[in-house]
This record gives C-alpha cells, sequence and structure tokens, in this order.
C-alpha cells in the first residue's frame, strides 16, 4: 500500500498557495486548528462545569493535553522502535488529538446521552460519530465534504468502527408517562451513523476485504449493544493519550479545587491499589500521595509529570493477534499490565469520586434537560425557529431521518453557554418540561 493512497482527500481542490511547504498532515493540523468546531471547545464541559471555578480544564484545554501527550508517547515508540517504518508523523497525532472530541454535545456525556434518546429512531447520536461527521461534511471548509482532510487522520478519528445500527442490537423500551430519562438506558452504542456509509466506506477503500471484516467485527457487551474490538494504530495512540490526559490531568483538577480530598483518596483509591500487584506502586505510592494532596503547587506538578511520563514510557508497540494484512491495522499500542492496571484506578476513581459526584451530575441532569427542551422546542416549529443556514438545510432534507439529523447537528454544535442562552430566550424563566 503507498503512502501516498493515504495522504488522498476525497475532493480534489485546487488552492492557491504559492511557495506552501507543508505536509499532507500539517495542512489538516491547520484546518483543525482554524475550525470553528475547534474554537467551541473553550466552552464547552470536560468534567467540572464551566464557570463552576476559575481553574478547570475546558474540552479545548483537555485536547491540547490529549495532543501534547500523544506526540511524547510517538515519540517514544519511535525511539522503541527505530525499524518501524508505518508510524504517523507528529502532526498527524497533533491533528487526531486536537480535533478528537469536537463531535462532543454541551454538557458532556449528559447532553450525548439527551440527544442519543432524541435521536433514537433516526440513528442514534454519538460524540465520535459527530466528529467524524463534522470534519468530513459539517465544517464549511468545502462544499460538502467538510474539511476535507486526507484518509488516514480520517481513518486515525474511528475509534468504534462499525456502523450504529448493526451494534444496536435491541430497542430499548418507552414509557410514555416517565417525565425525565433514565440515563442508563440511553449511554450511545459508540460506532459510526449509517448516513455517513459513503464516508466510511471511502476511508476504508484501500483495505482488503479481509481487514474490512476483521476491522469491523464486534461483539455483544450486553443484550442491547454490542462493541468493535479494534481500532488503528493512530486511533490507539490517541486513545492511550486521551485515557492518560483523563486519568491524570482531570485528578488535577479535582485535587486543585478541593473536589476530591485525600481522604477520598485513602478511602476509595487507596484499597485499589493495594489489590495491585505493582513494584512501582510499593516504592513510589506513598510519596506519589504525599506530593499529589501537598500545598506545595510544583510538587503536585512534579508528582502529575511523573504519572504521565510512567504512562507514557511503559507503551509499546505490538500486533493485534487478529491477521490483518495492512501495517496500520496489524499494529498497535498496549500500556503494561501492571501501568494499566494502575490507569485503570486512576479513571475509576476519577469516575466514581468526581463524575459521579452527586452535584455534578445534577449540574449534568440540567443540561441534558435543557438540551431535550431545545430539541421539542426547534423540532416543533424547525422553520420558524432555525437560523436560516439550517433551516435552509432542514427543507432540503430529503427524509424525516435527515431532518432530525440536522437538528442534531445544530444543538450538537452548541457550546454550554450558548445552550442556557437559548433556553433562556426560548422558555424564560419557567420550567419548561412542567
Amino acid at each position: 500500500m503507498t503512502q501516498s493512497v493515504w495522504q488522498q482527500r476525497s475532493l480534489d481542490q485546487v488552492k492557491n498557495r504559492p511557495n506552501d511547504n507543508r505536509s499532507a498532515w500539517q495542512v489538516d493540523r491547520s484546518r483543525i486548528i482554524h475550525a470553528a468546531a475547534f474554537r467551541r471547545l473553550q466552552s464547552k464541559t470536560q468534567i467540572m462545569s464551566i464557570g463552576v471555578n476559575d481553574f478547570y480544564r475546558t474540552r479545548l484545554t483537555h485536547s491540547l493535553e490529549v495532543s501534547q501527550i500523544g506526540t511524547g508517547l510517538l515519540r517514544h515508540l519511535k525511539l522503541q522502535n527505530p525499524e518501524f517504518e508505518h508510524f504517523p508523523s507528529a502532526s498527524l497525532i497533533e491533528t487526531i488529538c486536537l480535533a478528537h472530541d469536537i463531535g462532543h454535545p454541551p454538557f458532556g456525556h449528559g447532553g450525548e446521552i439527551a440527544l442519543n434518546y432524541l435521536m433514537r429512531d433516526y440513528g442514534g447520536f454519538e460524540g465520535n460519530a459527530q466528529t467524524l461527521r463534522i470534519v468530513t461534511k459539517l465544517e464549511p471548509y468545502s462544499n460538502g465534504y467538510g474539511m476535507n482532510l486526507t484518509r488516514r487522520t480520517l481513518l486515525g478519528f474511528i475509534k468504534y468502527p462499525a456502523h450504529i445500527s448493526s451494534l444496536q442490537l435491541k430497542p430499548h423500551s418507552i414509557n410514555p408517562h416517565q417525565r425525565f430519562i433514565y440515563t442508563q438506558k440511553w449511554f450511545p452504542a459508540k460506532g459510526i451513523y449509517d448516513c455517513d456509509k459513503d464516508v466510511f466506506d471511502w476511508i476504508l477503500s484501500p483495505l482488503s476485504n479481509k481487514d474490512k471484516d476483521l476491522f469491523t467485527t464486534h461483539n455483544p457487551i450486553d443484550e442491547f449493544k454490542s462493541k468493535t474490538i479494534y481500532k488503528s494504530l493512530d486511533a490507539a495512540i490517541m486513545e492511550y493519550a486521551d485515557d492518560i490526559a483523563y486519568a491524570v490531568h482531570d485528578l488535577e483538577d479535582a485535587i486543585a479545587t478541593g473536589t476530591l480530598s485525600e481522604r477520598d483518596w485513602y478511602n476509595y483509591a487507596m484499597p485499589e491499589f493495594k489489590q495491585i500487584n505493582s513494584p512501582w506502586l510499593e516504592q513510589n505510592l506513598s510519596s506519589l500521595t504525599h506530593r499529589l494532596f501537598s500545598d506545595d503547587e510544583p510538587l503536585r506538578k512534579d508528582a502529575i509529570g511523573e504519572l504521565v511520563n510512567i504512562f507514557i514510557v511503559h507503551c509499546a508497540l505490538v500486533q493485534h493477534d487478529a491477521e490483518f494484512d495492512d501495517p496500520l491495522l496489524k499494529n498497535t499500542v498496549k500500556l503494561g499490565d501492571e501501568f494499566e492496571a494502575i490507569l485503570k484506578v486512576l479513571k475509576q476513581f476519577v469516575y466514581q469520586r468526581l463524575i459521579r459526584e452527586p452535584t455534578m451530575q445534577q449540574i449534568e441532569f440540567s443540561g441534558q434537560n435543557m438540551l431535550i427542551d431545545l430539541f421539542d422546542a426547534f423540532s416543533s416549529d424547525p422553520v420558524r425557529l432555525l437560523p436560516y443556514t439550517a433551516q435552509s438545510q432542514y427543507e432540503h432534507a430529503e427524509s424525516d431521518t435527515a431532518k432530525m439529523r440536522v437538528l442534531a447537528d445544530y444543538l450538537s454544535g452548541m457550546t454550554d453557554e450558548y445552550a442556557r442562552r437559548c433556553h433562556a430566550r426560548l422558555f424564560g424563566n419557567s420550567m419548561a418540561r412542567l
């Protein structure tokens, strides 16, 4: 497979760029950085609601950290495997990491679940699927081709390579008398929208039929959903960078703001750490704990940096058990078992004690229901209420499913604050769901 196949764009464009010496991946990175969808990440929730505290990470700062960790991880892998010829460039990994979250709607996963519930009869909603949709169709860099990025960049965005319709095994029942949605029922199946099949097919077109079939395989995780098994090498690097940023830097946020205390750490994280057979923890856990909860900020920063580094340097390039032909699918990244277990404890600690903390969930619940109100309002009279561009897209949509997708695209593109202002404009101070 020639490298040029992966540098192809779905639309041939002739640009007047005299003496432009950028690589294809650097062009992609420029298009991401200058996209409106990327800028909006500065006003979208990462974990702590925007405005709750002056010290918080938004999805933009999170994405910058994922990019920095991703390039560090790539650098480590290249040093460990100097003979391997198929690593992405630093620019390519930066691009994938910077834009990996641009499909996430306002109000975090609460917003994602609300939109998935609202789109349950129209193909569902999922943040990663929306990212691919934005970069390939919605962002107005070209007519109908989004940012018109290279094929390999697009492959790197695909964390879950299968259509949502094939992953949704059984629909959930609806209780018409239930006023609010039950979140646990409406976590989305993670995949690609059926309406973006043309894009998915184009991205995978250089692969052999055997690779396509393997790459899109999935296994049931419960009676309702199935989950994909594989991702490309580039997506695997991005995902580890994302996990490390989530587990370590979001932990830093929570400690610095006092949301997570040293007592929480001893009560909930320490018992889990002690279950791990880890020489590194035996030697470093006491010092790490002291520095994480020290009043001396440089000490805390040192502990955070040490954690990020230890996860990066214990990642390795390995091959999938499955017999892929293409090296971009055959090879992946694996964190050593000892440090995978440590990372899992940190992720669970952040999830259970920060994300699932009742005050955080109440804020997310409020935003979730704002989105449901907005969807109900706009869908009741879309040509009257939608802005002109979305009105035109709605009127030209050829089916009810396509029309509802226009509404989901519009609402998911809102920032947290814009959604709040829009809700106040439509409903005032009334409780819209009464």
